[in-house]
């Protein structure tokens, strides 16, 4: 265990453990702040600004083209909610923004539908799923520490690592719907998970994991309707009409709440937001309109926020609460609101038929320049990963090298070397 940081109150030695054992340069930190600093300090942050959140950047409209969200700004928000609301639970602040920071960092370019592409072409090799590919990246692929025997990436924390992991299992593995494609590690990532996961109890979430869960459902269902409003996607009015609610309702069952959800419950929900006296009825892009959108983007999340925080503390008392000691309670009255606010982005926003369009041509570029980068490895490699493309031991090791290359790459510079590989562009 690396001694020299200083560990957090309400956690044990074996929550700041790293990997690979290494000074601090700056002693008085927690062990967690290095972590935070880290994740905010590494490229593959950064190269969140070029990642597609829910709808290419561009494709919102003159509103709101001058600065649409982002992964890079989805996280950044969804890190301000996570500490907030994991510091009035106990958890450490700093370890609860470092995952909500980390929780993104796998997603290719052109979000998930990108990461759909990428899954289909990395079939025979153990699939691809953007929460496996962040936990890849913070321990093996982010260039920060070395051992003599390989990267061990960011090297974080044993805490920090399963406070990123969403899904603390292998492909397959759902502890629950085993048809689910949902998972949090590939086989060639194993003995940094097992590690981690060591002495977790069986496939349980840690409770700093469900923090930014939720931080993160809370933080896109909110952002995404605010942007669509601000966009003219959203008629406030619509929300009020029996057939445009019945499309709504469709769209949130199955996907966003359990398919035998009774609809009637989904329009208590909606019904329960619309009549709030700060919701943004009649919205019309002017100045005191976008500031009373702003005051219910506010007033959605800290009402997200309080009935979790206030029904945990309910079910636990006081107190702090961390890692395997509690789990994090949501009403099923907030978790419907919120799953209401997300079908009403993805009806309104999401299935435009230009995005449609969009993304299937997204889809074919990134099957395009996977052909091309199998085809013509190592050429088109970036260094990183053409080094690893000539010591991969075999076929299957070289293609999740492509893969890892692909992934890294932002929406712009997919384009770009599809474009370079291929000899032809796609607008």
């Amino acid at each position: 265990m690396d001694g020299t940081a200083r560990t957090p109150t309400a956690y044990d030695p074996a929550s700041v453990d790293r990997w690979a054992q290494e000074p601090d340069k700056r002693p008085g930190r927690t062990a967690f702040q290095r972590d935070r600093a880290r994740v905010l300090h590494s490229a593959a942050l950064r190269r969140l600004a070029g990642k597609t959140q829910v709808v290419t950047p561009g494709t919102l409209g003159p509103a709101w083209d001058a600065s649409p969200r982002t992964r890079l700004t989805h996280s950044l928000e969804c890190a301000q909610v996570g500490r907030e609301l994991g510091a009035a639970l106990g958890c450490d602040p700093d370890l609860v923004e470092a995952a909500c920071l980390s929780h993104d960092l796998g997603h290719p370019p052109f979000g998930h539908n990108g990461e759909q592409a990428l899954n289909e072409f990395a079939s025979d090799c153990g699939g691809f799923e953007g929460n496996a590919q962040s936990l890849r990246l913070l321990t093996r692929i982010e260039p920060k520490r070395f051992t003599p025997e390989g990267s061990v990436g960011l090297n974080l924390t044993r805490a920090a690592l399963d406070a990123a992991t969403k899904y603390p299992w292998p492909r397959g593995a759902h502890p629950t719907d085993p048809a689910s494609n949902k998972f949090g590690v590939y086989e060639d990532d194993r003995p940094v998970f097992d590690w981690l996961r060591k002495d977790a109890p069986g496939t349980r979430i840690c409770f700093e994991a469900q923090v930014m869960d939720w931080s993160d459902d809370v933080a896109y269902s909110v952002h995404d309707v605010e942007d669509g409003l601000h966009a003219g996607h959203i008629d406030p009015n619509c929300l009020h009409a029996d057939p445009e609610r019945r499309d709504v309702f469709q769209v949130a069952l199955g996907r966003y709440v359990p398919a035998d959800t009774d609809p009637a419950e989904l329009a208590e929900a909606l019904d329960r937001l619309l009549a709030q006296e700060w919701w943004p009825h009649g919205y019309d892009g002017t100045a005191v309109a976008q500031a009373r959108l702003k005051d219910a983007t506010s007033q959605l999340i800290g009402r997200f926020c309080l009935a979790a925080e206030t029904a945990t503390r309910t079910a636990y008392g006081a107190g702090r609460l961390t890692r395997y000691a509690a789990e994090l309670v949501v009403p099923r009255e907030t978790r419907t609101e919120c799953a209401v606010l997300k079908a009403v982005a993805d009806l309104y926003v999401m299935q435009r038929a230009e995005q449609e369009r969009l993304r299937a041509d997204q889809r074919i570029v990134v099957a395009e320049l996977a052909e091309a980068l199998t085809a013509r490895a190592p050429d088109g490699l970036d260094p990183q990963f053409r080094a690893l493309f000539d010591r991969a031991a075999d076929d299957r090791a070289r293609k999740r090298v492509i893969v890892d290359q692909i992934a890294s790459l932002t929406d712009t510079s997919a384009r770009s070397l599809h474009a370079r590989l291929t000899g032809q562009g796609r607008d």
